[in-house]
This record gives structure tokens, sequence and C-alpha cells, in this order.
């Protein structure tokens, strides 16, 4: 079952909203499915969002695009 809605974790969205070639925000590191349901998502699912980010930006840090 999922929790309610949370709005006290802030969108990591900064308004440089393009798709790269793995139709991730260039601006947020989001995929389009992460982006449309930012608003309706729990504090867990916005945490876990969050933590994938950090996972992508180590990953381009590092040289891979995946």
């Amino acid at each position: 079952m999922e929790g309610p809605r949370d709005r006290t974790i802030e969108s990591p969205c900064i308004s440089v909203c393009a798709l790269d070639e793995n139709d991730l925000c260039i601006g947020c590191q989001r995929t389009v499915s992460e982006i449309t349901r930012w608003a309706a998502m729990t504090a867990a699912e916005k945490q876990e969002v969050l933590e994938m980010i950090a996972e992508r930006e180590k990953k381009m840090l590092i040289g891979g695009r995946s």
C-alpha cells in the first residue's frame, strides 16, 4: 500500500528541461516517468528517485552515460 503523497521533498528540477539520448532530463537526471509522477509520489518513492539520480550523476562523472 502506498503512503500519503509527500510535498516536503522538493523536486530536483532546475528548469533546464531537455532529454538526452538516454531519455534522461539533462537538468535533473530524471526519466519522463519520474518527472510526471513526482507530485503523486510518497516520500519514500521520492527518496528512491533522488538516490537513483545520485547514481546517474556519479556514472556521468566517471565517463559513462548508461
